[in-house]
């Protein structure tokens, strides 16, 4: 039996709404790489998956409904993908910016919980960058993707300041 017209208008509704939710949900939880991601993660993400699944087609269970529900996701996602290119503002809300985690070598505490990021997780992702000391750090960052990128002390570029500015006249003739 084909699905109405009604139907699959409902269920591309149900699933925008669903993708809305979902996405805001995996937004508020916060950044983590698919690697970084613990057994809770994995399996909060699954049983996300198998809950909104009915959610999105509702009582049609014909081909035709999977089909819309499916479409609709790849529809939405690259309407959001499309938006996010061309708006940093939509971009910043989708995406997130990136969090400094430690400054001049000092771990800023507040950045860390407000990610939900332990110190271990914070020192183990050093120890990747072959750091061993927050105080080696002159800036650690979580990225938009989840990662943590950082830069040693000992890389940062030295800049000569002048001790006093110089300042060009331009001379009326």
């Amino acid at each position: 039996m084909a699905a109405s017209f009604h139907t699959l208008l409902e269920i591309f509704l149900r699933t925008g709404l669903i993708y809305a939710a979902v996405m805001i949900g995996m937004r508020l939880s916060g950044k983590r790489e698919i690697g970084q991601m613990t057994p809770l993660d994995l399996v909060l993400l699954l049983l996300i998956a198998n809950a909104v699944q009915n959610a999105m087609t509702g009582p049609d269970t014909t081909l035709t409904g999977g089909l819309t529900a499916a479409a609709t996701l790849f529809f939405i996602n690259a309407m959001v993908a499309l938006i996010t290119r061309k708006s940093s503002k939509v971009r910043h809300f989708v995406e997130g910016s990136p969090t400094p985690l430690i400054h001049h070598g000092k771990i800023l505490e507040g950045n860390l919980a407000r990610e939900k990021l332990s110190k271990d997780e914070l020192y183990e992702a050093l120890r990747e960058h072959g750091i061993s000391e927050a105080g080696d750090v002159e800036l650690a960052m979580l990225e938009i993707d989840g990662s943590i990128s950082t830069l040693r002390k000992d890389e940062m570029p030295t800049i000569p300041r002048p001790h006093h500015r110089i300042r060009f006249l331009k001379r009326k003739s």
